[in-house]
């Protein structure tokens, strides 16, 4: 009897260990790594089971391409988060009479000549009138801005309230915590919930109400090509973060017994488990090396670099975005209506000299749009932690500012004009904190709230997902086309 439980416990250990190490080492499916690691989502991935297990749809085969323009109610945002503080101030730029005096002069080494301006020949502009400019860098943006597939949003920053420059100084009026700071404000512009603990983002909350728009929820509406982030992050939807090639899916490296091992491994994990642990870690498992196999399926058709009549840049971003094509036009196999999609590009942190720019691949996922004929239902839209101040620093960059100029890009976008309230480019001016930092005139809430009653979040549903909007005016900023039925 002892010979036979020692067996039996060697037996145990033996299939707990395999179990242990083969995950340690051939598990890098995105799925594993950012839910049974991060506590944050094992909740998820149980709420996932839960609500989607035994009632889920099961998701059209991908052996051909069908394009999401099937589904009229299709749509997807796409965020595009430039971490490090874009410098909008080098975004739109003014070019008429204030250029010199207003501009280049307090710019110095950072201002951009007048001759290399995108004119820009907006529909209506801020404050009444004047001519603005794109940076150089945005040749393909300006182009959709004057056809009328892009509009800018001028001096857009995290607020808890509106805000004037008497009150700023005065503090009689709250502003959102640790203003100037980069993790901070991140955070704060992808939950839109600027005073309290992160939990969930806006994205995620949007998610929450319309996910049950979608044909199936086996892989999550909400995407990210850029890693883990809050923004996507909901009650019961979070993200579902994937690499440039597709889902990572469950490997052993090295050849020979390789692919033997990796059956093993998948014959243990679909094994009867006692042990609650185990049981749960084999279901997660499961689930997301079955996740994995169906998004590659579904995106697999599409995996051609010449599958897209405008290339996409071989750069970071430019990668993140033809996945984001191929995830949009993989939509009906993955049984998608509604999508949410991350991306991100970095080094704007510039405290010395500036650059880099995006405006290349969001032109070319407008053109897939276009190729797709969903170009009306897909909306592209840019987020930074801040601005930067308007002074140059000590050396050839800038520090941390707060308001800032974003681009929006779509068929559905409200195009050709220039929303919101220019600041007055004085250091110590009516807009100014002190030190070049323009007080925000349009809120994080105004911004995100347009484009989610633009993606079908209801007038009712609007307080549950943006808490503060009451506060502000003008709610929806009207830089996107009518929505379609609401939820």
């Amino acid at each position: 009897m002892r010979r036979r439980r020692k067996s039996q416990q060697n037996t145990e250990m033996d299939r707990r260990e395999f179990l242990w190490k083969g995950a340690c080492a051939a598990l890098t499916a995105t799925g594993i790594a950012s839910s049974i690691w991060d506590l944050r989502l094992i909740n998820a991935a149980a709420a996932h089971s839960i609500r989607f297990g035994e009632s889920k749809k099961k998701a059209a085969s991908a052996s051909a391409i069908a394009s999401p323009q099937a589904s009229s109610t299709y749509k997807a945002l796409v965020c595009i988060f430039l971490f490090g503080g874009n410098d909008g101030n080098n975004l739109l730029i003014p070019n008429d009479a204030r250029y010199t005096s207003n501009y280049a002069t307090p710019r110095g080494v950072l201002a951009v000549p007048q001759a290399n301006l995108l004119a820009l020949n907006p529909l209506t502009t801020p404050n009444g009138g004047g001519a603005y400019g794109l940076h150089p860098s945005l040749s393909e943006v300006a182009g959709l801005f004057n056809t009328g597939q892009a509009a800018v949003l001028a001096n857009v920053g995290t607020l808890l309230a509106p805000i004037t420059q008497a009150q700023y100084n005065a503090k009689s009026v709250a502003v959102p915590p640790a203003l100037f700071s980069h993790q901070d404000q991140q955070i704060e512009w992808q939950t839109s919930i600027e005073d309290q603990p992160p939990a969930t983002g806006w994205g995620g909350r949007s998610a929450d109400l319309l996910y049950s728009l979608n044909n199936s929820n086996n892989v999550s509406m909400n995407i990210s090509l850029a890693g883990t982030n809050t923004f996507e992050v909901g009650n019961v939807i979070n993200e579902y973060a994937v690499s440039t090639s597709g889902a990572i899916s469950l490997n052993i490296p090295g050849s020979g017994t390789g692919p033997a091992q990796l059956q093993a491994l998948k014959d243990l994990i679909a094994m009867n488990h006692n042990n609650l642990y185990e049981s749960a870690f084999a279901s997660q498992m499961t689930t997301s090396i079955n996740d994995a196999t169906l998004l590659n399926s579904a995106i697999a058709p599409t995996a051609s670099s010449t599958y897209w009549s405008t290339p996409f840049s071989t750069t970071s971003l430019g990668s993140q975005m033809r996945t984001i094509a191929r995830l949009i036009q993989a939509a009906p196999a993955l049984g998608h209506n509604r999508q949410i999609f991350f991306a991100s590009i970095g080094g704007f942190d510039l405290h010395s000299t500036e650059g880099n720019n995006a405006g290349s691949s969001m032109n070319a996922l407008y053109q897939a749009t276009v190729q797709m004929g969903v170009s009306q239902s897909v909306t592209q839209f840019t987020a930074s932690d801040f601005s930067r101040t308007f002074p140059v620093n000590g050396g050839q960059g800038t520090d941390h500012g707060w308001g800032n100029h974003h681009l929006v890009v779509g068929g559905g976008v409200v195009g050709q004009n220039i929303y919101g309230t220019f600041p007055t480019l004085a250091v110590g001016g009516p807009d100014d904190t002190t030190t070049g930092r323009w007080i925000p005139t349009t809120s994080v809430d105004q911004y995100s709230a347009t484009l989610a009653k633009w993606f079908g979040v209801s007038t009712g549903n609007m307080s549950s997902v943006f808490p503060y909007l009451g506060r502000f005016a003008t709610p929806d900023l009207g830089f996107m086309a009518e929505p379609l039925p609401t939820s």
